[in-house]
Formats: structure tokens, sequence, C-alpha cells
């Protein structure tokens, strides 16, 4: 006869299982996500998911020039299936979300919602799709293009293997319509659905002067930052980049926005803040929307935390002198700042899931800071280094040239820093409060 605490764990498994529910997924489209040729005109979209989805809502995300003209509403045609009926252009990309971090209609029938997913393709001519491409100059072009772009993937870029993807079947399937191509510009939009396949935000293309990226992967802050001057007090916005303020327990505040490097006399800002609240009991740095810039500026401030020089990163890059191969392990290390302000008091850095490259590096660096906790959700794990790689045909394409690895050697791309003190949010909890400052706070006060 079982005990009742073995009956008693049964009820709690059984009860538990609606939360442990898997996020459905789609697993078929038609037009096939990330598809070259489709034909333009009146055209059915069909999404299929893996389970039974709640047909009472959905959240088809987007707008723009870019986002398809739907013909009526989008229909339910199954427990998993929904066509939408839209008007396609010639000649012309669309994209559009299933869901997103702000809308997620899209759920299963027990509620859970449907992972985002960004879906992008493009329309043919009004012929439909050409049968052979022309001998002209620009095909010649084209030609030597696909070749170089083939050869830099091969041998330039640092995460190729990292998902497994057959790069020969990949340059199969968009080939001739890459030879195809009328301008540069139709080139590099149609490159950018090859590209999007590799899910690195660090790989985009230049062509006219104009940047083309090709993988986006929308992320929902964990910050209200709107509503930091209610939250925060003694606010005060010093430029674009840096804010700061002092809370009544004597905690202080101060906000880097970004790594950017356009003008770095911005940041001579965070030092004076930095300078201002030398006297604080403990020190909230907020980087939960600073999506990276120049790790040399970051290694500045982070220099204003230590004492002497701190091993914060490791990496490998492409060598170039051997194509196709990797230079030995490189370590990265802080330096004390001796020029500018210093702060040994406690410390906690607020992250999340839009912080990337440069900025994960600095999260790293703040690691090494004695006592300092991180604080908020996962970073996004996407650190890249792009190298520029001329086509020959008007565009250009970068690449991530090194792989960035945590101290201990481990590689991060696609997984992200995860922080000391877990804090999860929602909309909805930041939209009165700010449960990571909290946190942060209630952290620092026990310290202290």
């Amino acid at each position: 006869m079982k005990s009742s605490r073995t009956i008693q764990l049964a009820i709690i498994c059984l009860l538990a299982a609606p939360c442990l529910a898997r996020p459905p997924k789609v697993v078929k489209m038609v037009p096939e996500n990330g598809a070259a040729d489709v034909k333009p005109g009146p055209c059915k979209i069909r999404i299929l998911f893996d389970q039974d989805m709640n047909r009472g809502g959905y959240s088809i995300c987007g707008g723009g020039e870019n986002f398809p003209e739907f013909i009526g509403k989008p229909k339910w045609t199954g427990k998993r299936s929904m066509v939408i009926n839209v008007k396609l252009k010639p000649n012309h990309e669309y994209t559009f979300g299933i869901n997103s971090p702000s809308f997620k209609n899209f759920r299963s029938v027990s509620g859970e919602p449907a992972k985002v997913l960004s879906v992008t393709f493009r329309t043919c001519g009004t012929d439909g799709p050409s049968k052979s491409a022309k001998p002209t100059a620009a095909l010649a072009d084209n030609r030597k293009a696909v070749q170089a772009l083939r050869d830099n993937i091969r041998l330039n870029y640092s995460y190729r293997d990292r998902k497994g993807l057959d790069w020969d079947a990949l340059f199969a399937k968009y080939e001739q319509k890459l030879l195809e191509a009328d301008s540069p510009k139709t080139f590099a939009s149609i490159a950018k659905l090859l590209l999007s396949k590799a899910e690195d935000k660090h790989i985009f293309l230049k062509v006219n002067g104009e940047t083309v990226g090709t993988y986006s992967k929308p992320v929902l802050p964990n910050a209200n930052f709107h509503r930091l001057p209610e939250i925060i007090p003694n606010f005060k916005k010093h430029n674009n980049l840096i804010c700061s303020g002092r809370f009544k327990d004597g905690i202080g505040y101060i906000l880097i926005d970004s790594w950017s490097n356009q003008d770095a006399t911005v940041f001579d800002e965070f030092y004076v803040a930095l300078n201002d609240l030398s006297d604080a009991a403990g020190l909230i740095i907020d980087v939960r929307g600073n999506g990276g810039g120049s790790e040399t500026l970051a290694r500045q401030v982070a220099g204003c935390f230590i004492d002497k020089p701190k091993l914060y990163a490791k990496n490998i890059n492409i060598d170039f002198n051997s194509p196709g191969q990797f230079t030995p392990v490189l370590e990265r290390y802080v330096q004390p700042n001796k020029s500018r302000p210093k702060y040994r008091g406690k410390v906690t850095v607020l992250t999340g899931p839009v912080v990337m490259s440069s900025c994960e590096a600095f999260v790293l660096m703040m690691k090494q800071v004695p006592g300092c906790v991180i604080v908020g959700e996962t970073t996004q794990g996407s650190s890249g280094n792009p190298k520029p790689y001329d086509l020959g045909n008007g565009v250009t394409v970068f690449l991530p040239c090194w792989q960035a690895m945590l101290p201990d050697g481990t590689c991060f791309e696609g997984k992200g820093i995860q922080p000391d003190i877990p804090v999860k949010t929602t909309p909805d909890r930041i939209t009165t409060s700010d449960p990571v400052i909290n946190a942060a706070r209630k952290t620092l006060n026990k310290n202290i």
C-alpha cells in the first residue's frame, strides 16, 4: 500500500503538470519561411502548429510596407491550422511575426503562448519564377559574388557550425535567385533570406550605404524605462546615455543605455555621476537596455571598480593566415582605470534579455569585481566582432570573426550569461514597480 506521502507527491505532480506545458511551435508554413520565389497576387498563407491551439485568438505582428495585405480576417481551419488570405506585390519582401514579446494570443489549449517566430519571404516577378538567367554583366558579377559569399562563410564565419546547417543545401536553394538579381539591393535581400538561417544578429549586409540585417529576434525589456524618473529619487538625466539617482537609504543608481562610441565624451557624465555617488552606501549599475557598442569604453568604466587586472573573458579568432582555422585561445583583461573616480562599495549590476555583444562583456567584467552581484535575467548570448567582406557586386557582407567565451573557456553564444539572482518580470509587473531594482536594493542592504 502506498504511503500517504507518496500519494500527496503524486497529487502535487498532477497539479503541477499544466505549468510544465510545452509551448506550441510552428512546424510548417506555406509559403515556406525564407522562400524567395513566391508567386505574387492572391495567396493563402497556411500555418500549422505542433499541437492543438486555442482558436479564440491570434497575434500576427508587424506593419508597414513589408507587412502582407490581408483579404478578410485570418481563419482557423482546424485545431492546429490557420489560413490567412493575402494579396502580394511582385518583387517584394514580406515580414511578419507569429506572436511577439508583447502580443501572445497564439496559445495552446492549455494557455501556453506559442514560441515567437519571425517570418520572411520574397515574391518573384509578375511572370513567375525565371527559368534561366540571362548572360549579362550583372550575371557574371553575381556569380562571382555568390562564390565569394560561399567562400567567406566556409573560411571566415566563426559560428559556421554552431547550428549544424547544411550550407551547401542552402546555397543550392537560393543560388539561382541570387544569380538573377537585377540589382545589388535585390541580391542583398535574397542573401538575407539565406543568411537568416544562421539566426545570428551579427551577420548583416551593406548595399549603397544601407544596412540590411539578416536576423531579428524580438525581445521584451525587463524594465519600464519611462517610469524610472518616478521610481528613482533624485533622478537626473545627464545625457541620452547616462542617468543617475539616489535612494533614501543611501543607495546610488547609474543607468548606462549604450556603449556607443560615436562621441566618447558622452561617458564623461558617467564619471561625474560616479564621483557624485562616491559616498553611496551601495551602487546599482543598470544596463538592462544596453545592446552593446565599444568594449573599450566598457573596460574603462569597469576599471573604476577594481584594484588589479582581472581576466574577464576569452575568445578564439578566425586565423586569416590559415584559412578556415582558429587562433589559439586569447585572454581579455580589464585594467584599473587610475585616471577616473573609483568606487569600492558594494555593487549590483542589472541585466536582462536586451543585453548583448559588448554589454555582455561588461557584465563579465563586473563579475570580477569583488562582491558584485548580477541581478535580473539571462542576457542574449550574442557576440560576434563582425568583419566586412566585399562580394564585388556592390554588396558587402559582415560576418562574426570570433567565438566569445567565459573565463573558463565556455562559449556562451546562443546561451547568454546567467544572473546571480534571477528576477522574472512581466509587462504587467513593470507598469507600477521595478522588481529588478527592488531585488538589487534588498541585496545591497543585506550586504552593506
